[in-house]
């Protein structure tokens, strides 16, 4: 029942996700757009905590405590970085926490494959999820050094880059 109630929250946070980057895309709506992306993650992160709180294997108080204690670390580290940063090194700032993104999102993949019981679709799931993650990882370290002028920007064109590429799919 309680993972019904999840995945219900989770889809609306979806449909908030998708109504916030339609109201990014003018300016006169961004307000608009900014506060239903960040209802809606607030909404997933909620579901998940409850979850994992469910779920736990641990005592409920100390699985709380180890949440509050991961949020306040990223919390003060995010605080300290967006006070920090200049308005010119934003481009750079978003391609590096972008990179996080895709490191999270091999490393859930990688977990989700070591854990759950092997099936055919958990697998093709697995795999793009690890796939997409680490192209994201990696285009996204690649922005960052381009954007901070450590790596040139014209492009590397490898000979036979194509079949580099379809050999590594």
């Amino acid at each position: 029942m309680l993972t019904s109630a999840v995945q219900g929250v989770y889809l609306v946070a979806a449909v908030l996700f998708v109504l916030s980057l339609a109201g990014l895309s003018k300016q006169e709506t961004a307000r608009r757009g900014n506060a239903l992306g960040m209802a809606g993650m607030g909404l997933a992160l909620a579901a998940t905590v409850v979850l994992a709180v469910d779920r736990s294997e641990r005592d409920p108080l100390v699985t709380m405590l180890l949440i509050a204690l991961v949020l306040v670390v990223g919390i003060s580290v995010g605080t300290w970085r967006a006070r920090s940063v200049e308005m010119t090194q934003m481009p750079e700032m978003i391609a590096v926490l972008h990179s996080f993104v895709g490191l999270a999102a091999v490393l859930v993949g990688y977990n989700s494959f070591l854990t759950e019981a092997p099936d055919a679709l958990h697998l093709v799931e697995v795999f793009l999820g690890v796939l997409i993650g680490a192209v994201t990882f990696t285009g996204s370290v690649v922005a960052f050094l381009k954007l901070s002028a450590r790596m040139k920007s014209a492009p590397l064109m490898l000979p036979g880059r194509n079949w580099l590429n379809l050999g590594a799919l």
